[in-house]
Parts: C-alpha cells; structure tokens; sequence
C-alpha cells in the first residue's frame, strides 16, 4: 500500500512539474512573438532584407547580398567575413534598433551573442554601384 502512494504522490508531483513547464514554455513563445522589432526605420531595401536574413539565422541568404570578396572591419580590425557569418548567423541577433543613419545603412541596436552576453553594437553595410555589399564594418558602440 505504501508503493502504491508512493507511486501516486510522484505521478502527481511529475504532472505538476510537466504543466509548469508547459506554462513556461508558452510565455516565453509569447514574450518572443510580442517583442517584434519595428523594421521601417531600416530605409534602405537591402539592408533591410539582409538584415532579416541575419535575424532569422539564414546565413546563405545573408551571404547573397554581399560580392565575394566581401571585407569584414571588427572595431576597425580586417576579419575573415565567411568564416564570422558562419560562426555568428543564427546565433547572435539584434533585441533592439535604437537609430538608423547614412540612408538606411548603418544600424545601431543592442546585441545579443550567446559567448559574449549583451552589448550596444553596429552594423554599417557598403553598398557598391551594383547593389551589392562589399564590407560589413561591425562593432560595440557606448
């Protein structure tokens, strides 16, 4: 008789432990689905579609708006660029855009990296004749 309690006591505890997680779960979607980030002020079509790219982890379709040979500028230091769109697409992001500058290709915001925590950052895209970019300077901002 005693197992048998037991056996309903845990049954019980794990069903409440499984529905606060349930909970939990579909607050945060909530939360996420809430905090939708105000793209007008990204004026510049390609800068917009680029960066939507980069919100949602597509790291080819990121890649496609930028020439081969695309140069990277870190705090003003030359990085390998395929290889930082690879490693960061899809798992660092923007949470806020706080200004927009130089026609809708600078933006400024905060930064979320999952080595690195939360920062204020910016992402300023060189757009050639053509359309395309051919450097993406990036870097904290106080």
């Amino acid at each position: 008789m005693k197992t048998f309690a037991l056996l309903i006591i845990c049954s019980i505890a794990i069903s409440f432990n499984a529905c606060a997680q349930k909970a939990e779960k579909q607050k945060l979607g909530t939360a996420k689905q809430t905090k939708k980030m105000d793209l007008t002020k990204i004026t510049n079509s390609k800068v917009k579609e680029a960066f939507n790219a980069w919100q949602k982890g597509e790291k080819e379709t990121f890649l496609s708006f930028f020439i081969a040979e695309a140069k990277l500028l870190d705090d003003g230091n030359s990085r390998d660029f395929k290889k930082f769109v690879n490693e960061a697409c899809g798992h660092e992001h923007f949470t806020t855009i706080d200004m927009v500058e130089n026609s809708g290709k600078d933006i400024y915001g905060n930064f979320h990296t999952e080595s690195w925590g939360n920062f204020k950052t910016y992402f300023k895209f060189h757009q050639n004749a053509d359309g395309k970019f051919d450097r993406l300077d990036i870097g904290q901002t106080n």
